[in-house]
């Protein structure tokens, strides 16, 4: 039964991660500068591969890719973030809960198969080194980000409309920092059923799905090492491995934690302690890991330290 004093929902109330407001100032400072990190770190990343004829290969590429995803994720979440922790009104409009919603959905779907597309492309490379310019040709790796693109926007879209084809007659304060999708079921006052049946099988499927590729692509890549004689080789090759499995454990890790659980008031307050893993720590952290345990990212920075220090020289 739908109650009959329905009102029409303009905004929502987002409830954060405390309500002690001088936790709030710190918490307000922390998480500026870690977005300023992330901001400069992933910013950096693109212009570096963008710039340095070394990079310019599909690892770079897809790498370009996942910055760039980071970058829009984080932003999205983090400006409404910081302007609720100064404010003391702490709403978001429908409008743009409902666009929060759909990106921030949309975009980590992507991230999930540009890693899983980055996979490959170790694969390729450690596996068939001899084919790997034909099979991860410019055509190929453009087709590997699109299609991750196109269909987490779909997916983020089909979500979104149906979180937001639910009633919301009741509290209107999302115990989240972010229009999140368990946060927001628990605020229905409608039949839940089918959103929370649709929210398992796309998070699961796509969780499941990319872990898989992820999964099979190092179990031919394992092969391929303990078949490599020369303990350089083997070393030169799972290096190359190692930050990519960071990411992945720490991305996966934390969503499958968020979104394989049914919304409880206990779950969701639990979620926004693991949604600070994959909102802040992941964006500022990924730049960071490629570029500690990547050879050709600290060359093309030395490059472009000395570059700049030439030109100051010269001027």
């Amino acid at each position: 039964m739908f109650s009959t004093n329905h009102t029409i929902v303009t905004e929502f109330i987002l409830l954060g991660l405390t309500d002690d407001p001088v936790l709030e100032k710190i918490l307000s400072g922390v998480f500026l500068a870690i977005y300023l990190i992330t901001l400069a770190g992933n910013l950096c990343m693109i212009l570096l591969i963008g710039t340095n004829s070394h990079l310019q290969t599909p690892m770079y590429f897809f790498l370009d890719h996942l910055s760039f995803v980071d970058i829009c994720y984080s932003s999205k979440i983090t400006a409404n973030m910081l302007h609720n922790f100064l404010s003391e009104q702490k709403t978001i409009s429908y409008a743009g809960c409902f666009t929060q919603c759909l990106l921030f959905i949309a975009l980590v779907i992507t991230e999930f198969y540009i890693l899983s597309s980055m996979a490959l492309d170790h694969c390729v490379a450690i596996c068939s080194p001899l084919h790997y310019s034909s099979r991860m040709s410019k055509n190929i790796c453009i087709s590997l980000v699109t299609v991750p693109y196109m269909y987490g926007f779909l997916n983020g879209l089909s979500q979104t409309l149906l979180t937001f084809h639910l009633s919301f007659c009741g509290s209107l304060e999302i115990n989240h920092f972010y229009c999140a999708d368990p946060s927001l079921i628990l605020l229905a006052c409608s039949d839940t059923r089918v959103k929370k049946m649709a929210m398992f099988v796309v998070a699961g499927f796509n969780l499941s799905s990319s872990l898989f590729f992820i999964l099979l692509s190092y179990l031919f890549i394992l092969a391929a090492i303990l078949r490599i004689r020369s303990a350089e080789g083997s070393h030169k090759a799972f290096s190359t491995c190692a930050s990519h499995l960071t990411i992945v454990t720490l991305f996966c890790g934390t969503l499958f934690c968020k979104y394989t659980r049914p919304p409880s008031e206990k779950s969701v307050e639990e979620s926004k302690i693991i949604a600070v893993f994959y909102t802040f720590l992941s964006p500022v952290l990924n730049p960071l890991i490629y570029s500690l345990q990547n050879r050709d990212v600290i060359l093309a920075i030395q490059q472009m330290i000395r570059g700049k220090s030439f030109c100051k020289i010269a001027v």
